[in-house]
Order: structure tokens, then sequence, then C-alpha cells
């Protein structure tokens, strides 16, 4: 018995030969099968012409089975592969295209490099599932609200020491600014946020959350609550009260959505870059984010609805660095000495005219100390060795010799009562 040959057919086929053999045998009309088929009254007679030529394998398409036009050829295909799995390991598909094209000028699609790496086991579709939330509305000026976040990560992939991303985004543009830190702290925090002003001038607001670095946790002191003080502040709010930039805490990390996304694609894209780049350390970090964020803003910020910059100029008159420092007051003692943070410093001049009980003292970001009074620069020199105190010598202890008449004389052994 002679092999016949099996045709293998989609039910859209199948419909469409069931409808065409229908009109064949004269019991529907063409137009009907037009209709039917959602298809032109021509392509419907060019259909029958194929199928009384071919048979049923007329209703099958030419292309089936052969190569796209456009396909792109193995050759690249297996090319992309490799350079995917020894240099941008670990790249999204959106993010290793653009690396593709820019150092590899290869351009494919994400999508079809997405197939690629989904069939080679090298990424896997990761869906979503999000609380909803309230939306809120932009900001309308430039300098309106900024918000500030520190991001702990292995920010160099063991190339160099952990480092804290501290990071700033305009809420109205989400233009970023951002600096590398050894820690998140109070230094680090007053050392970015000086920079940001230095490159864009004051805000209006920030919008920060309650690390204790930003907002103090502490209770009011007796003195404090005499002065008719509110709550305590941290330095960090001290130096931004200053500065007349208003604090608003956010209740959730929802609440400032804004830079924890900017966060989650700075750990994804920004790290792949460093290591393309080999930075390995702080300093090569921030000249390299430097550049980085000229190139990132230029892409991915946005015209606020409003064209007037509400940054505000810094006056000449006003010194950063001292608004910038932790401040603390410290009593003066009758010698005019003063301790901070177990050092000894010797006031050399005190104004005489006045009453000085309190100096304040400033630690700057550099490291360097000032003392002040009514925000006039004393002069101070560090005592390194202290006088030490003579040393009392042990008073010879005093053996009791009880009277003859104390009960422990009179007691005798086997004495009875």
């Amino acid at each position: 018995m002679a092999k016949k040959d099996i045709i293998m057919m989609s039910q859209k086929e199948l419909k469409r030969l069931y409808v065409i053999h229908k009109v064949l045998d004269k019991k529907l009309k063409q137009i009907e099968a037009a209709d039917i088929l959602n298809l032109s009254d021509r392509q419907i007679r060019r259909i029958i012409r194929k199928v009384h030529k071919e048979g049923d394998c007329g209703i099958i398409h030419k292309s089936r089975s052969k190569v796209s036009n456009r396909a792109i050829p193995k050759k690249i295909r297996d090319e992309v592969i490799k350079l995917y799995k020894d240099r941008y390991k670990g790249f999204g598909p959106t993010f290793a295209t653009e690396k593709l094209f820019e150092i590899d000028k290869i351009k494919i699609s994400d999508e079809t490099l997405r197939s690629w790496l989904i069939k080679e086991g090298e990424y896997k579709i990761r869906r979503k599932h999000r609380k909803h939330r309230q939306w809120r509305e932009r900001k309308h000026h430039f300098g309106e609200m900024i918000q500030m976040d520190g991001s702990h990560h292995n920010w160099l992939e063991k190339r160099g020491p952990n480092l804290v991303l501290m990071g700033y985004i305009d809420d109205a543009t989400n233009n970023v600014f951002a600096h590398f830190n050894n820690y998140e702290g109070t230094f680090p925090a007053m050392d970015s946020f000086k920079r940001y002003i230095k490159c864009y001038n004051t805000p209006q607001s920030i919008y920060l959350d309650k690390h204790t670095t930003y907002r103090s946790t502490r209770k009011l002191t007796i003195e404090e609550e005499l002065q008719g003080l509110i709550k305590p502040m941290s330095q960090f709010e001290r130096a931004l009260n200053e500065l007349e930039v208003e604090i608003i805490y956010a209740n959730s990390p929802q609440a400032k959505g804004r830079i924890e996304r900017l966060f989650k694609t700075f750990q994804d894209r920004l790290i792949k870059e460093m290591r393309l780049a080999n930075v390995s350390s702080k300093e090569k970090a921030n000249l390299f984010l430097k550049d980085y964020l000229l190139i990132y803003n230029k892409r991915f910020s946005v015209v606020s609805v409003k064209e007037t910059n509400l940054h505000r100029e810094v006056p000449k008159e006003i010194d950063l660095d001292s608004i910038f420092s932790i401040k603390t007051k410290r009593v003066l003692r009758n010698d005019f000495t003063i301790i901070y943070k177990r050092q000894l410093y010797q006031i050399i001049d005190i104004p005489v005219s006045k009453i000085v009980k309190a100096v304040i003292i400033e630690e700057r970001i550099n490291g360097k100390i000032y003392i002040t009074y009514n925000n006039l620069k004393l002069k101070y020199r560090k005592i390194e060795t202290r006088p030490l105190k003579a040393k009392e010598l042990p008073k010879p202890r005093k053996i009791y010799i009880p009277p003859k008449d104390h009960p422990w004389r009179r007691f005798k052994v086997g004495y009875n009562r």
C-alpha cells in the first residue's frame, strides 16, 4: 500500500479549506465566502485557483517552514549570545541591546534578544505584582521639591570598598544628582547636599525618610523646653533650617517612589556601566558618575509644567562650610578651657568686655575644628598633655584591738549561759 502524504494544517487553514470546498460545490457564493473568512472576493478567487491547481495543499501558505527574508543570520545570533555570556552577563535585554549597539555596533531589538536569551536559559520573565497606591501629581517647578535618600549596595562588585550612593531627584523634572560616600551619616548627607547646592543652588523643600541622620529621635532637654522648642533637631535638620529649606518626611518608601525607582535603575544600569569601565575606587566612581549623570539627565529628564526655576542662589555672606558642620555647645571653664571629644582646648582671645559662659564648637566636613562665640571665630590651642594628678599614698590600715571587757575577750571555750 502506497504511503500518502500527510498534510498538516492549522485550524485557520482548515476553516478556509472547508469554506472553499462549499464554494466549489456551488453551495456558497464567492462574495459570501469572502464575508465569512473576512477576505476580499479577489483573494477568494486566487485561493480557489490554487486549490483547483494544487489540490488541498494550495490552501497552505508558500512561506511555511522557510526562513524569513528579514531573519537575522545565525552567525550574528551566535555572536550576540557569546558576547552576552562573556561581557554582558546579568544585563537586562533592553540595556544589553543598547550596549551591543554602542560598543559592538550590533543593532537588534530588545524583544529579539529577550527571545534568544529565554531559549538559552539566560533570562527569565519576571512578573511584578504591585500594591495599588494613590497617584500624586508632580510638582510644577524645577527646584520646588527634591527627593533624597541613601542607597546601600555592592556598587563596585568587590572591586573596591563598600559605598553608599547619596541620591537626589527633582520631583518636577526627574533631574538627578548623586555622589558616592563611605557610609550614610551626618557628614555624607551634609557633603552631598552642599555639592547639590553648588551645582543647582538651594531648593525650596526636600522629601526624605525618617532615618536618624535626617530626623532626631532624642527627647528635649529642660533647657530646650524652656526655650520653647517643639522637637529636637538633628544636625542635618538644623543646617537645612538655617538655609530655610522645608523638610517633608515620608511615612513609607513608596511615598518617595521616584528616588526608590531611581536606585533600582542605578543598581541595574550604573553597576554594569562601572563594571565595563573597570571602576574600582570611590574617587574613580565619583568621576565616572559626574559624566554618566550628564548623559542620564539628557536622556531621561522631563520638562516641568512651569518654566520657572525655584532654586534660590546662596548669598555671598553665607558660609556654607559653617552651616554644614556639626555644632556643639560647650560651657567655658574658669580657666578658659573646654573639653570636646575627650580633648582639652585652651581659648586664647576671649573678649574681655563680655561675660562668656558658653561657646559653639564647629566640626567641619574636612575635619577642622572652629570655636565661635556669637559667630565670631575665637583663637585656641590644643592642649596635647594634661597635668597628671599626684598619686596619694594609701593610708595605713589601723588594726582594731578590742578592750579587755569586750564580749570577744570574755568568751571562753565551753562557756554555757
